[in-house]
């Protein structure tokens, strides 16, 4: 007998601005009631399913599975499952379906988390695909601003950095024009500036947005600054990484024409993007953000599982 096709997330766009902020509010109240959450997954079992290096997202999935009292079953990278043997991605989701409850998995190539959610028997998350979408990310981005800002809306919100590759970037900005009256400044040099179907999204939105190269000029209009790294991983070229990579550094001396209510995020990992001497600056979020993302992955994990 044929199942019906179980409900996955690939992109942040797999969710309505409802679902969104409902998970938001479920977050919320593992936040303030965690005793409450302890054994919502017991007997569930989270397969995270790796093919590219992690470290923040693949134990944050694990932690946020087993703080709802499940268990995971992991493999960590490409070497050590099958596909180093050749095996496809759907062949590989097909198996671990039989022993799986939902799958959480990470791919370099854009686009296979599709795959595995097309042949999957149960939930697949995306935990970052390539350059393309990291919707869970996502998710933690838009609790942390909620948290901090108050509101998804009325901000100007800088995206500094790696705009060309980093999916972080993609997907936050496709969350963000959902919400209203929102402008936006995109601070990257001109090798890294953000792909074409990205600005022609910005366009169709109708929204206020800009490029520069400068993040001392965006500075003192930003109610957000999202920082990223430029990924070393995503370059064909040695020495275009080499030449691009210090590009911009965030330091205190920046930030002296910030605004008090400033709320810095970054995806992490950092590197040198971001001075040590900001982490104890009140405006740094982004170990806060880790926080979150683990609560808005207790959340998802729940939705798609269909538990209250």
């Amino acid at each position: 007998m044929n199942k019906p096709k179980p409900r996955s997330v690939v992109s942040i766009l797999d969710l309505t601005t409802d679902e969104i902020n409902g998970l938001m509010n479920v977050a919320d109240d593992i936040e303030n009631n965690p005793d409450k959450y302890r054994e919502k997954c017991k007997h569930k079992i989270l397969s995270t399913i790796f093919f590219e290096p992690s470290t923040r997202t693949r134990l944050s999935f694990e932690a946020a599975m087993l703080s709802l009292g499940g268990s995971v079953i992991s493999t960590a990278d490409s070497q050590s499952s099958s596909a180093a043997k050749g095996e496809s991605i759907s062949d590989t989701v097909k198996v671990i379906s039989n022993y799986a409850d939902i799958i959480a998995m990470r791919h370099p190539k854009e686009g296979a988390p599709v795959v595995g959610a097309m042949k999957a028997d149960v939930p697949v998350i995306n935990a970052g695909d390539g350059g393309h979408f990291h919707p869970t990310q996502t998710l933690a981005d838009l609790l942390t601003i909620r948290r901090t800002k108050g509101a998804l809306s009325n901000l100007v919100i800088g995206l500094c950095g790696d705009l060309m590759f980093g999916r972080t970037v993609h997907s936050l900005i496709e969350a963000m024009l959902r919400y209203p009256n929102n402008k936006y400044v995109m601070i990257a040099p001109s090798e890294l500036r953000l792909p074409e179907y990205i600005r022609e999204e910005l366009d169709k939105a109708g929204v206020d947005w800009e490029e520069t190269e400068s993040l001392e000029y965006a500075m003192p209009k930003l109610d957000v600054l999202y920082m990223t790294r430029v990924q070393k991983e995503r370059f064909f070229n040695e020495e275009d990484y080499v030449r691009l990579k210090d590009t911009y550094i965030l330091d205190e001396e920046k930030l002296k024409t910030a605004k008090p209510d400033l709320a810095i995020l970054h995806p992490l990992p950092r590197v040198n993007e971001i001075s040590v001497s900001v982490d104890d600056d009140p405006r740094a979020k982004y170990f806060y953000q880790t926080l979150c993302g683990k609560q808005m992955r207790m959340a998802l994990i729940m939705f798609l599982l269909g538990i209250k």
